[in-house]
């Protein structure tokens, strides 16, 4: 009779443990498959999941533009001779008398040096005045210089020769070989050359982003597009401002995945499936390859265009399901573009929760067997 007893409180013991065990919240990644439907703008929740077709895929096929504008593309190449306020002259003037005006005696040529255009863009020469230097070639400042010493001297002859170009300088900051202040002169009037005068990217190429400012513009491009399209090898002004930095997009990998990991994006466009080998690929104990989703914020015009409707304002919770199951789904998911900010969250397979839960039970049983072994002894 005390056996029958005592195996009826063991079995007591065993099913009140089961059903603690079944309660309680095992542990997971994240929420299932059914849980993400639940919450479905059709079953009163606030997101709209979609699946993946090849019609979702183009209407979702959106990448950030860069570019320059027309300001900036439509700017000609400056002259390198033209002088700006802030450059620095250098002058030499030969007088044909051995008394002249300028020169010392027993000399008949006088040497100025370093002088440098104001803000207004004038110079000052002794006895030809005020000229008028910026806007000018330093041939044509010669020739005025000329005309202005010709009444007082005979037969004067100038040289000007431009020093230094302190007021046509661009800075170039961020991803280059070497940071700094540079001229705008002959060979770097263009913003390819002044790059490579800086030293060159320093950063991955297919991932360099050049952004200039020049006044109230902004433009940006993709290194590599310097290259492919010559339009977008502007001339440069005074006063740029060129940051070389690398693309900052990524986006998130949770789930049943080889890691679970924010990613930088490493190419300008990422697939969904390259996204998920960068992570290891689907985890083969866990992952259900029917449910892979990507959770976005889409622009009204976009998720107008994916639902087929018109009426959306302003951006929308988007959930984009991926089934690598069905026979085109490998395809569609190498063609579904990633973007910036994007979730991508692989669920767990049914068996994953069953495996845990039977796991649970097998080791919370061999727990209270031991606990019944110690109290029978």
């Amino acid at each position: 009779m005390k056996i029958n007893t005592s195996r009826w409180a063991r079995s007591v013991a065993l099913i009140a443990l089961a059903a603690s065990v079944a309660a309680c919240g095992l542990p997971r990644s994240g929420p299932t498959k059914r849980e993400i439907f639940a919450g479905s703008v059709q079953r009163q929740g606030d997101a709209f999941i979609v699946s993946v077709n090849e019609r979702v895929t183009r209407a979702t096929a959106f990448t950030p533009a860069l570019g320059f504008g027309p300001g900036f593309v439509n700017a000609g190449v400056v002259g390198s001779d033209t002088i700006r306020p802030g450059d620095t002259l250098g002058l030499t003037i030969y007088e044909n008398v051995d008394d002249g005006l300028l020169a010392n005696e027993g000399l008949n040529s006088t040497l100025l040096e370093e002088v440098q255009v104001d803000g207004d863009g004038f110079i000052f020469v002794p006895y030809a005045g005020r000229i008028r230097a910026a806007g000018n070639s330093p041939e044509a400042i010669r020739r005025i210089i000329t005309d202005k010493l010709d009444a007082q001297t005979p037969d004067p002859q100038v040289q000007v020769r431009r020093l230094a170009g302190d007021g046509a300088t661009v800075s170039v900051a961020g991803g280059v070989g070497a940071q700094g202040v540079f001229p705008i002169e002959r060979p770097t009037r263009t913003l390819s050359s002044m790059l490579a005068r800086a030293g060159g990217i320093a950063i991955p190429t297919e991932v360099a982003q050049i952004t200039v400012i020049r006044g109230g513009q902004r433009g940006k491009v993709w290194f590599e597009d310097l290259y492919e399209n010559p339009s977008y090898d502007i001339a440069l002004r005074g006063g740029d401002r060129i940051l070389v930095e690398q693309d900052n997009r990524s986006f998130t990998a949770l789930g049943a995945t080889g890691t679970q990991n924010r990613v930088d994006f490493e190419d300008r466009t990422i697939s969904a499936i390259e996204g998920i080998a960068r992570v290891g690929g689907l985890n083969p104990n866990l992952a259900d390859p029917t449910g892979v989703f990507v959770f976005r914020n889409e622009p009204a015009e976009i998720a107008n265009q994916v639902l087929a409707r018109s009426d959306l304002i302003g951006p929308q919770r988007m959930v984009y399901v991926l089934d690598l199951t069905e026979p085109t789904g490998m395809f569609e998911a190498r063609d579904f573009l990633i973007r910036d900010g994007d979730t991508v969250f692989v669920t767990e397979a049914p068996y994953a929760q069953w495996s845990k839960t039977l796991s649970a039970l097998t080791g919370t049983v061999g727990t209270a067997s031991s606990i019944s072994n110690i109290a029978s002894n």
